[in-house]
């Protein structure tokens, strides 16, 4: 039988006790150090950050007076359900942040061009509000030192090739979705919908740019007072509402034929808006960051589950858009290039991952740290897609 172990002498153990105290106190200020800077940090973020709040009816304030330039808006979500909001130039959609949760804030980061826009307020029914951009002296500077467009004609052309045929492909999946729903047939409208809404994603970000007819196209029941029971609740997903959730194709004739007038419409409207190279940039790289931010989440395709058809979409024409400026990138940024050639490529792989005999899983099949990690990829390429404009010489929008 083994003897006990000897106690340790008393000196020691002071010393052990003391080594303890010494050890907390460095811990506890290493806790506090951390603190502070965090918190200054956060000082520094909210620095000139221009808090807007969302209400039921209303947005506080509704009307906003900023010098050009770059400018923190962090948008407050005061009313009971997920809203929008969004700046517009006319017709055109400037900056967004959809999905902003009850209570709940979002920071939006936003380059202003001298002009008078509107904002929106949660509800598409809600009263607009007015933001007047003025100019300044280093806005009139980079108006003069524009670099030539001469560069971005042939890319941009090319754009325009590539939605006038994804616009032609879409009216023609739309009008054969439409005969189904026309015919009563509620499996061969269920098979058509995932095809018609993924080419829809091809030309989402360039979509997008146009408010109303987008709303029209693809506003979430969310976003009106009376969710899917209001009369205006419209376009795809209103139909997804119907074919998936109430598996019916009862009062779905009219707004089949509503969509194909509005997608129809749509494709005109692309053709005739002029799209600068800067825009051309921010419209990939906001699509991109709003699948990391906010449809990662499963919000957007909540009937038919068919999320991942519209994120791989989405990454195939963000991918249209770096090739057709890959000669200019390979040139001016080709770490730049590396970096959103490694990040698409990580996102195809993940999305590839979730494929069962060349088709994508249901959405509802993905757990949360698999939405995570489509998240990450997401977010790491929104974030190499934003280099692309300094490398180019280009001041985003």
């Amino acid at each position: 039988m083994s003897n006990p172990a000897s106690p340790l002498p008393p000196r020691l153990i002071r010393v052990a006790v003391a080594g303890s105290v010494i050890l907390m106190i460095a811990a506890g200020g290493l806790f506090y150090y951390a603190s502070k800077s965090a918190s200054s940090k956060r000082a520094a973020n909210s620095e000139g950050e221009i808090t807007v709040t969302i209400h039921p009816k209303s947005c506080e304030p509704n009307s906003l007076t900023l010098p050009a330039g770059k400018a923190r808006f962090k948008i407050v979500n005061a009313s009971d359900r997920a809203v929008e909001w969004e700046i517009l130039d006319g017709v055109l959609v400037v900056e967004e942040r959809e999905n902003i949760v009850p209570g709940l804030s979002s920071i939006i980061n936003a380059n202003l061009q001298p002009g008078d826009y509107a904002i929106t307020c949660g509800l598409l029914s809600n009263p607009r509000g007015k933001l007047h951009v003025t100019a300044t002296a280093e806005s009139d500077a980079q108006a003069k030192a524009k670099p030539s467009l001469v560069n971005f004609v042939g890319p941009l052309s090319e754009y325009r090739v590539y939605l006038s045929m994804q616009g032609s492909a879409l009216i023609q999946a739309v009008d054969a979705l439409n005969a189904a729903i026309a015919l009563g047939d509620l499996a061969q409208a269920q098979a058509l919908y995932v095809p018609a809404r993924t080419i829809y994603q091809h030309i989402a970000p360039a979509a997008q740019r146009m408010a109303e007819l987008n709303n029209a196209i693809e506003a979430r029941a969310d976003y009106y007072e009376k969710r899917e029971q209001d009369p205006g609740f419209g376009g795809f997903h209103r139909l997804e509402y119907g074919l998936f959730a109430k598996n019916s194709v009862d009062g779905l004739t009219p707004v089949a034929k509503k969509l194909l007038a509005d997608v129809t419409r749509l494709k005109q409207e692309l053709l005739a808006q002029q799209l600068p190279p800067e825009q051309l940039i921010t419209i990939i790289s906001r699509n991109i960051r709003s699948l990391a931010e906010t449809r990662s989440n499963g919000e957007e395709e909540r009937y038919s589950h068919s999320d991942l058809n519209g994120f791989a979409a989405n990454l195939e024409g963000t991918r249209k858009v770096v090739d057709l400026l890959r000669p200019l990138l390979t040139k001016s940024g080709p770490q730049v290039l590396a970096s959103i050639d490694t990040a698409a490529n990580d996102l195809d792989v993940q999305l590839n991952g979730f494929k069962d005999h060349d088709a994508y899983i249901s959405y509802d099949k993905v757990d949360a740290s698999q939405r995570k990690q489509i998240a990450d990829r997401a977010k790491a390429l929104a974030d190499a897609l934003d280099g692309i404009s300094p490398a180019l010489g280009l001041t985003g929008q």
